[in-house]
């Protein structure tokens, strides 16, 4: 289930075009078929077109309903799942739970081992229009945090935020949004379920054409909870 949402979240704008193109050829085909059922004379005839007539009529209201079933998903199911839905997959080492043999002592030590060579600077951010300003760059975070920010472009369509280990590019989306943001909340993050250690939370900004911006980059560290 997991894939099906995320296919129908990356691929929303290839839906709608494949759809208004087979809406287009659809309604064309019911169109000929009234017509032709209009001017059939003879009884053999009409029932050809009544046929066609059918046949045209339950493609065209088949496009029509997955049209809408996608529009409803991407605007009222999809940005509104919790934030850790997306990210349970087992390709994905760095999300998986930590064991209950390592106590909080020894996760906080292997924490504080590790080399802090995590940047201090964001990437690709652009101020009032894509950027992430709290947590900020290179901040200690641990348990559930409100990701703060703007989102703010011409032409816009969709953001989500996502998350990857430091200096890996495997990305894990954590939710999404399709409404401006002015400083303010972005969406929530659960931090709990990832290994403490350094991460990289990006922002990324789709126009309505479906081109994705620059994303903007955001060095963290996540700590155990305690």
């Amino acid at each position: 289930m997991t894939e099906f949402y995320k296919f129908l979240a990356s691929y929303e704008v290839l839906i709608y075009i494949l759809l208004a193109i087979g809406a287009l050829f659809a309604f064309r085909w019911l169109y000929r078929s009234w017509r032709e059922w209009q001017t059939a004379i003879y009884s053999l005839e009409r029932q050809f077109s009544i046929r066609r007539l059918g046949q045209s009529g339950a493609i065209s209201i088949l496009i029509l309903i997955l049209f809408c079933f996608e529009l409803f998903m991407a605007s009222y199911i999809i940005p509104g799942l919790p934030s850790d839905f997306f990210l349970i997959t087992p390709t994905v080492d760095f999300i998986s739970t930590p064991t209950g043999t390592l106590s909080v002592e020894m996760l906080t030590q292997f924490a504080n081992s590790l080399p802090r060579s995590t940047p201090v600077n964001t990437v690709g951010c652009t101020q009032n229009q894509i950027i992430i300003t709290s947590p900020k760059p290179g901040e200690e975070i641990k348990g559930s945090i409100e990701l703060i920010g703007t989102v703010n472009i011409s032409n816009f369509g969709f953001y989500k935020y996502e998350v990857a280990s430091q200096g890996s590019d495997t990305w894990a989306t954590i939710s999404a949004g399709r409404a401006i943001v002015n400083d303010a909340s972005l969406g929530r993050w659960d931090t709990t379920a990832l290994t403490p250690g350094d991460y990289q939370l990006r922002l990324v900004v789709t126009d309505n054409q479906g081109q994705a911006m620059e994303a903007c980059v955001v060095p963290v560290r996540v700590l155990p909870v305690q």
